[in-house]
């Protein structure tokens, strides 16, 4: 059996989907509420952000991996308005019902799917754009995931990869305080739950840096990547286009 990362731990790769998967049963309730604390609001910015670069026009099919509690599943919606599609996924369940009742709640009845990203259940080239937003870190084999969003992806289609990254070389200390001191308290407080936040900061770590993302996407088919570092890079747009 061959190990993976949960944070800073080695464990088997099979029992990471399901450590993961407890991770976010324990913080649905209360997970946007945190990110709005954690990030001081700036969440909200980095996936407006998003869909402006996206380029999304009315009528296109959009694929939301990893989409959680659909911010940016609605907001794709608004812009392909009815002609067009957009796919809400997650491989978690519990935060795939919070969004979808959130989605409903405002009148937007959109296909929602239970999936693993690394085994998409859909048809190749059937999709203007993929995103997926703070959840690529998350997976147990990233190329294998870029594979499947490659290839369900129309030629001249986009991937919008949207995680945490490496912070600029001043901030790094300052950033690591508040990953491992503060934010696990935040996350205690908000949520009653301190481990989860002390795995996302590792898990933020763990996950490749600007340029190792760049280079892992172009081998897993792109043509083309552009990087876009938010927030002193904090956080990194990666946009990938199939040739």
């Amino acid at each position: 059996m061959s190990n993976t990362h949960f944070g800073f731990r080695t464990v088997e790769e099979d029992q990471k989907a399901s450590m993961v998967r407890g991770v976010f049963d324990s913080v649905a309730s209360r997970y946007d509420v945190m990110n709005d604390v954690m990030s001081v609001g700036l969440h909200r910015v980095w996936k407006a952000y998003t869909i402006a670069v996206s380029g999304v026009r009315e009528g296109q099919r959009v694929l939301d991996i990893a989409a959680g509690t659909g911010d940016l599943t609605r907001a794709f919606a608004r812009k392909v308005g009815p002609q067009g599609c957009v796919v809400h996924t997650d491989i978690n369940e519990a935060m795939l019902r919070t969004g979808r009742d959130r989605l409903i709640d405002e009148g937007l009845a959109l296909p929602t799917v239970i999936c693993d990203a690394e085994k998409l259940p859909f048809p190749e080239a059937h999709f203007d754009i993929v995103s997926v937003a703070f959840g690529l870190r998350n997976m147990t084999h990233k190329d294998q995931a870029l594979r499947e969003m490659c290839r369900v992806l129309r030629p001249g289609g986009k991937l919008l990869v949207l995680e945490f990254s490496r912070v600029a070389k001043p901030l790094e200390k300052i950033y690591d305080w508040y990953s491992f001191s503060v934010l696990p308290k935040m996350g205690k407080m908000i949520t009653g739950d301190a481990e989860s936040y002390r795995y996302l900061a590792e898990s933020i770590r763990m996950h490749p840096g600007q340029q190792e993302l760049k280079a892992l996407m172009k081998e897993s088919g792109f043509g083309h990547v552009d990087v876009h570092n938010l927030s002193a890079g904090v956080v990194a747009l990666h946009v990938g286009l199939k040739c």
